[in-house]
């Protein structure tokens, strides 16, 4: 691949085989993207590992491995997520970019303001779900029934564990840009969200019932943003249709 491929204008016109052109060298891109995100990771996997590990509790040193392969899958499998996670933001602008040229221009600086908004709330989430949920919920499942059990933890159960964990607490903190979308595109209205609130509410707590974690802690831990984020949701709603309707009043006022 001699260059990386040219992102289209707004309305500019190309051929099929043009678009498939650019979209295998963006796929290309993103897959070098994933390879030296996964090699990066991998060659500080001690240290990310022993960052997961931190939420253990004292008596419990180092989860342990039951297989042959497992240490190497084990390590390869967080390598890999870490990887994906490192090369996530080339992989966004490389799909962006082949789908910016059938957006409007006003209308790409809007979803740049979103895309911003979205990864702040998403490193905001991943931070919440280690520092707070992560140790409260570990500490209650290997605290539980202690007495009964030799409690011990496999390596490659304990990661998955964490790896779900994080993302569903990332994803639960988009709740605002999925909301502020909806309202965006018109299917929902701050009225209808201010007068269905209890609603609101409702399906929340059943949306954090059903997300990763089956322990009353981590449920309880997963509800709590969840309602904050819903009423912060409609007032951002509010704010969002607000400047809208100003900016509609002021362009109908211009001659």
């Amino acid at each position: 691949m001699k260059s990386l491929p040219r992102r289209l204008r707004h309305g500019e016109e190309a051929t099929l085989v043009e678009h498939l052109d650019e979209l295998r060298a963006r796929i290309f891109v993103s897959l070098g993207a994933l390879v030296v995100g996964f090699t990066i990771a991998f060659v500080f996997h001690h240290r990310l590992i022993h960052w997961l590990n931190q939420p253990l509790p004292d008596r419990i040193a180092r989860p342990i491995t039951l297989g042959v392969a497992e240490p190497f899958l084990t390590s390869v499998k967080v390598s890999l997520a870490a990887g994906l996670a490192l090369a996530l933001p080339v992989v966004l602008w490389q799909l962006w970019s082949f789908l910016a040229p059938a957006v409007e221009e006003h209308a790409q600086r809007t979803v740049v303001v979103f895309v911003a908004f979205s990864t702040a709330l998403l490193v905001a989430g991943i931070a919440f779900g280690y520092f707070l949920v992560l140790p409260q919920a570990i500490h209650f499942l290997t605290n539980f029934d202690d007495t009964l059990y030799n409690v011990q933890i496999r390596a490659s159960n304990y990661y998955s564990f964490v790896l779900t964990v994080l993302i569903a607490v990332g994803l639960v903190f988009e709740l605002p840009i999925f909301v502020l979308a909806l309202v965006r595109l018109g299917v929902l209205s701050t009225r209808t969200l201010r007068k269905n609130r209890r609603l609101g509410y409702f399906i929340v707590a059943v949306v954090a019932v059903l997300l990763p974690g089956i322990d009353p802690v981590t449920t309880t831990l997963e509800a709590i943003p969840l309602m904050v984020l819903y009423e912060g949701s409609i007032w951002l709603s509010v704010i969002m249709e607000r400047r809208s309707q100003r900016l509609e009043a002021a362009s109908l006022s211009e001659p």
